[in-house]
């Protein structure tokens, strides 16, 4: 769907936004919470593709049923 690729495309933008943010401060730091978004980030695709590609109702979240 379009609306889910526009939100995926503003989640993105926003955490690129707040890392850079965050470099700008200290860039230590913006390594060390890229790192932590980036292992999250690949956690969430590998429950997307556990669930067989499904996005929402009861297999959301990872949970086993």
């Amino acid at each position: 769907m379009v609306r889910d690729r526009w939100v995926f495309a503003a989640e993105v933008a926003f955490v690129l936004v707040a890392v850079v943010g965050i470099g700008l401060w200290s860039v230590p730091a913006a390594l060390l919470v890229g790192g932590v978004l980036g292992v999250l980030a690949c956690e969430r695709a590998s429950v997307g593709r556990a669930a067989g590609g499904q996005h929402g109702g009861s297999g959301a979240g990872g949970e086993r049923q």
